[in-house]
């Protein structure tokens, strides 16, 4: 979850401008800091006040974001100084600097958010959780996502929710691929969190999330009417409504012999965590009920913005490359043959197999940058490759920039799933991060692979499709500006 908020705060001028009260303390600390050492790297502060804040906001609306980083890493290096949304900040575009500071080891580094994201997300927030207690959550929740028999329970679950919305297709004239692929990818994840089926709880659930996400990039003024205040409420609609479910959990695992409940696989994330709880009664840092709910709740997140988006922008990049497009339909039609003739269900494995259609979701990633970067704060002084990181400065590690690099890609803003034939293994090194990375890589970065997966199959496999001109917005987050229109056509296979 942190890896998507990172980019959130990336690009929110607004909230950043409650960090203000903090720069004068740190623009005197950074005086004292370069006099004593000498080893900060080089850099500009720009204006007065504002910094280089318009520079970097402006960047954002053009075609190549990452523009404001590349200007000022030719003229200072791959790390360099600035300040952005009201606070100085070292930029990291150098993969092995995020490398160490994504690591973390010795917990030197913590998120770094402004105050109406902390607010927003409260005191439980996954943003706000460090060292031992995050480190427990993350492998319970891994761990979880990564067991077998998630895994075949959830790629059942995926198919139907996928061949339904597939379905709705047939005779309509238009479709918004960005509108339809949001309609499933959030029932999934909250039913692997909480298994909370179609229902009025999840048709509620889904309306409250919309209104409560619409708040990550607002001004941080919480009165009546405003934009944080209205999200707010609707956290505590959400909270009430998930609370509701995970006492009812509890109250049931209680109910149930020890030994019955050791013995049964979870059924989902809820369970995993209060399983936690009823295990570890005497653990100093048990979870409470509260610490759960918002996690859970933060959980979500992918399943409404960056797990559809990434399925929209295969799809716009698959049709800008109609060659690629091609080679994807002939590895999935070879596949559906495959499990025709042989009567055998689709599991896991079947998808993740298909080396093209992993290329194809590498590249997306890779070009799209939906994770652009994360933020981090020095705890103290850190010295990495010869550059200080004062203690109490932020720092940005740029995924996007790294992504973008003629350096580690060649012709890096060219979409090209071949890339990937070449650099192999690279997908697991350092200059490859749309998860994040260290302590905290995302632990349903493979739940997210394998659900593009099952949509891109059954996408190709049923229809072919014509999409209309669109143009990708990255300011201030990443979307179609039309949300990519397409006229579907049935190629005589029932999804």
């Amino acid at each position: 979850m942190e890896w998507f908020v990172g980019f959130w705060i990336l690009v929110g001028i607004f909230v950043g401008w409650c960090w203000y009260s903090r720069e004068k303390s740190s623009s005197s600390s950074d005086v004292t800091m370069e006099q004593k050492s000498g080893v900060l790297p080089k850099g500009s502060f720009g204006w007065p006040l504002i910094g280089e804040t318009l520079d970097f906001i402006a960047a954002g609306y053009t075609s190549q974001p990452v523009s404001f980083m590349e200007k000022r890493r030719s003229l200072y290096g791959k790390v360099f100084k600035t300040h952005i949304l009201g606070t100085p900040i070292i930029v990291s575009t150098d993969p092995a600097v995020n490398k160490v500071v994504l690591q973390n080891h010795g917990n030197i580094f913590i998120p770094a958010y402004p105050k109406s994201i902390r607010e927003i997300f409260g005191e439980y927030s996954i943003l706000q959780t460090n060292g031992t207690l995050q480190k427990k959550v993350h492998a319970l929740i891994g761990g979880f996502l990564r067991s077998p028999q998630f895994k075949t329970r959830i790629t059942k679950d995926i198919e139907h929710h996928v061949k339904l919305t597939l379905t709705s297709w047939k005779d309509r004239p238009l479709l918004l691929i960005q509108e339809e692929t949001q309609k499933f990818t959030f029932k999934v994840l909250v039913k692997a969190l909480l298994s909370l089926d179609p229902s009025d709880d999840l048709d509620f659930l889904k309306r409250e999330f919309d209104e409560f996400i619409k708040g990550l990039i607002c001004l941080p003024i919480k009165l009546p009417g405003t934009r944080l205040y209205k999200s707010l409420k609707a956290k505590e609609r959400i909270f009430k409504l998930v609370k509701k479910i995970v006492e009812q959990r509890k109250l049931g695992l209680e109910k149930s012999e020890d030994q019955e409940h050791q013995n049964t696989i979870p059924n989902d994330a809820v369970d995993v965590l209060l399983r936690d709880i009823s295990g570890e009664q005497n653990d100093k840092q048990s979870l409470s009920l509260d610490f759960i709910i918002s996690h859970i709740i933060e959980l979500m997140i992918p399943g409404e913005e960056t797990v559809p988006m990434s399925m929209t922008l295969a799809v716009k990049f698959l049709s800008d490359c109609p060659v690629a497009l091609e080679l994807l339909t002939e590895e999935n039609m070879k596949l559906k043959r495959q499990k025709t003739d042989s009567g055998d269900d689709y599991c896991w494995t079947d998808y993740m197999s298909l080396q093209f259609t992993q290329n194809v979701i590498n590249e997306t990633l890779r070009v799209a940058n939906i994770i652009n970067a994360v933020w981090r704060k020095a705890l103290k002084d850190v010295e990495i490759k010869g550059i200080l990181i004062p203690e109490g400065w932020c720092v940005l590690t740029s995924f996007s920039s790294v992504h973008m690099d003629e350096e580690n890609y060649e012709n890096p803003y060219e979409f090209d799933p071949w890339r990937w034939e070449k650099t192999g293994a690279s997908v697991k090194n350092n200059c490859f991060t749309p998860f994040g990375g260290g302590q905290r890589l995302c632990p349903g970065l493979e739940l997210s692979r394998l659900e593009i997966s099952i949509f891109l199959h059954h996408l190709v496999t049923t229809y072919r499709w014509i999409a209309e001109k669109d143009d990708i917005i990255y300011f201030p987050t990443v979307k179609l500006k039309k949300k990519l229109p397409i006229r579907v056509t049935s190629i005589g296979n029932s999804p």
